[in-house]
């Protein structure tokens, strides 16, 4: 069952329901930002399977501004059998593959395996003892893992042996959106996000993915290396079985029904188009000059690279964007309505890291002013996080001269600002972007100029203050004093340069 939020508090729904109550309830909620939008995956797939959906982009907007509701994906759902739906029916379990069977009771391990934060990575000779720790899961808590696990899960080799189904089981490929940021359309409702992000599509939706073995998709064998394969279908694609998975449950006096042994191993490997499949995804330019989705960075804040989206929208890229820039602007002093928001996993080859995510203001007729804001406050924070750590710099050959060279690195952070600097940025760029937000697509096209000056005179006084913080940990003697002031005056003077933002030259030129 999905989690939801509704009057300000997490519960479980069951998704007819959902469909029922999806304009009474808030959001999808979920334990990581992954799981939500597995979800939601899952949602739309039921959607576009049910025929919930609209067929052109005039009908979008049509279903977005006249709140249809889902009646219809309600009904659609109502009519199927139960057993489409059962977790643990021994021929089709909900989300799995049942042919792992074979496997089960040679390679099943304790259920950390299923959760992407919890099971590390699949390497085979990986110190796995905790995947054998005891404990369960409550059945609709493992079905979100697993949905989780069809989406995101990295690559790697399975803990299974490939002796009945063919070694290339144990080939685990990448989630089809592990590696680049998904990003989201936000409505006030459940109802609302679902029509937002239920693109056009008129030709075959293909058959919803309840189980492996049953349905008209040819699935894979594991006797050789996985063959891509074309979605057949908006339903196929969103509800693709990525991980060949397999649950055990029991009945716990407690919590009901649980999970206390899970086997996981190769599942679906999909042949994507940019166009037709990523109609969310923003290319972006790579060092090298390639193109590429916008991806998730560990040392990159999503909010830096904000401008993007709302670069899309402007430019009305296909897919999400020109949908969102279809949309008309209802009158002026309304609420912000929808939000644009932005998911990755962070992993280390085989080993996940981290999910980040980030969450954006957008209002029709906006994008201009938001590209604006967000690009140049982006460019402001950057400017000012270089300068710090040239600072840092100085002040650490000051008053550390004789250095090895292996020390310079732990030296130099005793004196770098910029990780302090980066989370204050951050608030404050949220702040500027609502801001700008609520101007209203009425104003000429440098109305958000103010709001990023005040936005660039707010981060530099954080940054002042937070350099002379870091300077107070030099020693308090003549070395440490010239050392500080060195460092100062390399910031103010950096502050003054030719290729200082605009904003940055007007403040100093006025103090």
């Amino acid at each position: 069952m999905p989690v939801v939020t509704c009057a300000g508090e997490s519960v479980s729904v069951g998704l007819c329901e959902l469909f029922e109550r999806s304009e009474e309830l808030a959001s999808i909620a979920g334990g990581t930002p992954g799981e939500a939008v597995a979800v939601l995956e899952f949602l739309l797939a039921v959607c576009f399977a049910a025929g919930e959906h609209p067929a052109s982009a005039r009908e979008w907007r049509e279903r977005v501004e006249g709140r249809r509701g889902f009646g219809g994906a309600a009904a659609w759902l109502a009519g199927r059998a139960d057993g489409d739906w059962d977790l643990f029916d021994p021929e089709r379990p909900l989300g799995q593959n049942a042919l792992l069977r074979e496997s089960f009771e040679d390679s099943a391990t304790g259920v950390a395996q299923l959760v992407i934060e919890r099971t590390g990575d699949y390497l085979q000779f990986f110190d796995r003892h905790h995947l054998e720790d005891g404990g369960s899961l409550p059945a609709a808590e493992a079905f979100r893992a697993v949905l989780t696990q069809h989406v995101y899960a990295p690559y790697g080799r399975g803990r299974i042996s490939g002796g009945k189904l063919g070694p290339a089981v144990t080939n685990l490929a990448t989630g089809r959106l592990l590696g680049r940021i998904r990003v989201v359309a936000l409505g006030a409702t459940v109802g609302e996000t679902l029509r937002l992000n239920l693109y056009p599509h008129a030709g075959e939706t293909g058959r919803l993915n309840t189980t492996w073995t049953t349905g008209p998709v040819a699935r894979r064998t594991f006797g050789a290396k996985a063959v891509p394969r074309a979605p057949q279908g908006p339903a196929d694609l969103h509800s693709a079985l990525g991980r060949s998975i397999l649950l055990r449950g029991r009945l716990d006096g407690r919590h009901g029904a649980v999970v206390d042994r899970v086997l996981i191993g190769a599942g679906e490997v999909l042949e994507l188009d940019p166009v037709r499949h990523l109609t969310d995804a923003v290319l972006v330019r790579t060092t090298a000059g390639a193109e590429k989705p916008l991806w998730p960075s560990p040392s990159r804040a999503l909010w830096q690279d904000a401008h993007a989206l709302y670069a899309a929208v402007k430019e009305r890229l296909p897919g999400l964007y020109a949908l969102l820039g279809s949309l008309a602007y209802e009158h002026e002093g309304m609420d912000v309505p929808y939000r644009l928001w932005a998911v990755g996993l962070i992993a280390n080859k085989t080993l996940p890291v981290a999910w980040v995510e980030g969450c954006f203001p957008y209002a029709p007729g906006m994008a201009e002013h938001l590209y604006l804001a967000s690009s140049r406050g982006s460019r402001i924070a950057e400017f000012l996080a270089a300068r710090l750590k040239r600072a840092a710099l100085v002040a650490s050959q000051t008053v550390h001269p004789a250095k090895a060279p292996a020390d310079e690195a732990a030296l130099v952070a005793r004196y770098d600002a910029r990780w302090r600097f980066w989370a204050a940025a951050g608030e404050t760029f949220d702040a500027l972007l609502d801001t700008v937000a609520d101007l209203g697509p009425r104003r000429p096209p440098g109305a958000a100029a103010g709001p990023v000056a005040a936005y660039a005179e707010t981060l530099l006084a954080t940054a002042r203050e937070q350099l002379a913080q870091r300077l107070e940990s030099l020693p308090p003697n003549d070395r440490g004093h010239l050392a500080r002031s060195r460092a100062v005056r390399r910031f103010e003077d950096d502050l003054a340069a030719d290729d200082a933002p605009a904003e940055i030259r007007e403040l100093v030129a006025g103090d």
